[in-house]
């Protein structure tokens, strides 16, 4: 999964970016370059499958964070195209806006969150335009796409982003070959004071992200960072000082996994135990594909069970007489934590 992390210069993005990868913050909030992180996705069924079979290898799922050049507040009529392009290669956006004093003008959090989804409607608005003129020169007034591009249009032209249009899966795989900025999931991030109380200011933010078909959540992210910063075991006791349980990355996965609609499946064995992110609703012989195409392929069945079955009866030998070990065929909808053996013949 890789998450864009945009908003305004001055937002605080790039010390969001530092407080997610444990990497250094500081860098000029209008730098025209985009830094990578990556972080592994905290996953105690993986610790625990560790521990039993004592793998060669461990390998947890994993979220690339794309920290974007921060846009300038004085923008209008849409991203530029460098943006734009850069957003075409996103799973999901995440845009910070401030909600802490001494950088310009007076934060408010609600009206960033509101010009910035203005920003990726009018974008998007540009790329529909521009396709539906082509189509009528083509001569393809008539066709499927045409109709959707043109509802696409209205919408737009409302000031609506594209994820509260109600896309069908249909509408969607006619859009596979397309990348629209207001549609990409959303999550807004309410960068705050370190003292802040904010809660009337979140919940403005909650209403703007409601509307937009987004979601909402608020974090320190200089607090944060100081957080992040810390050794371990120093760690965990500073965070139930400040009545937290736990660091900004952990709830920022939460939180993208929810909006993502994501879940994790995992494999297990003395060579590797491993993570696998999957979208909630994937059947079982989908999910094997995540492990390798032939599997998927020459689907037989998933041996299925769960990862505190195994901690009960120790071995996976002891699942079968004890019940906990299902046989299930290629329709079967995967659950998050289901442990899966593959069985395939190619």
């Amino acid at each position: 999964m890789k998450v864009g992390i945009v908003g305004y210069t001055g937002s605080g993005k790039s010390t969001i970016f530092g407080a997610l990868t444990g990497t250094d913050a500081g860098i000029p909030g209008g730098a025209r370059e985009t830094r990578l992180g990556t972080i592994r996705v905290p996953d105690a069924r993986v610790d625990s499958l560790a521990g039993i079979f004592s793998p060669k290898k461990t390998t947890y799922a994993e979220v690339i964070f794309a920290d974007l050049p921060g846009v300038p507040r004085t923008q209008s009529g849409g991203l530029d195209k460098d943006t734009v392009e850069q957003l075409k290669k996103l799973d999901a956006l995440a845009l910070v806006v401030r909600d802490f004093e001494g950088f310009g003008d007076a934060a408010d959090p609600a009206r960033d969150a509101e010009d910035f989804g203005v920003e990726l409607v009018l974008s998007d608005q540009i790329l529909v335009d521009r396709r539906i003129e082509r189509m009528r020169k083509e001569g393809k007034k008539g066709e499927r796409e045409f109709a959707l591009f043109e509802q696409m249009l209205s919408h737009l032209e409302d000031g609506k982003p594209l994820r509260t249009l109600g896309l069908q899966p249909a509408d969607l795989n006619v859009l596979s070959g397309y990348q629209f900025a207001s549609l990409t999931p959303l999550l807004i991030v309410m960068n705050t004071a370190e003292d802040a109380d904010g809660d009337a200011a979140v919940a403005t933010v909650a209403s703007v992200a409601d509307e937009a078909g987004a979601v909402a959540l608020a974090l320190s992210g200089q607090l944060e960072l100081e957080i992040a910063d810390l050794d371990p075991e120093e760690r965990g006791a500073f965070l139930a000082d400040l009545g937290l349980e736990s660091p900004a990355s952990d709830r920022f996965i939460q939180k993208a996994y929810e909006l993502l609609d994501l879940i994790s499946f995992l494999t297990a064995g003395p060579d590797e135990c491993r993570a696998w992110t999957i979208t909630r609703g994937t059947n079982a012989q989908r999910a094997a594909g995540k492990i390798h195409s032939d599997l998927e392929r020459g689907f037989i069945r998933a041996e299925v069970y769960c990862v505190a079955d195994l901690e009960e009866h120790g071995t996976e030998a002891a699942l079968k007489p004890a019940g906990k070990l299902r046989v299930e065929g290629k329709n079967y909808t995967v659950q998050d934590g289901d442990v899966m053996n593959i069985r395939f013949n190619v």
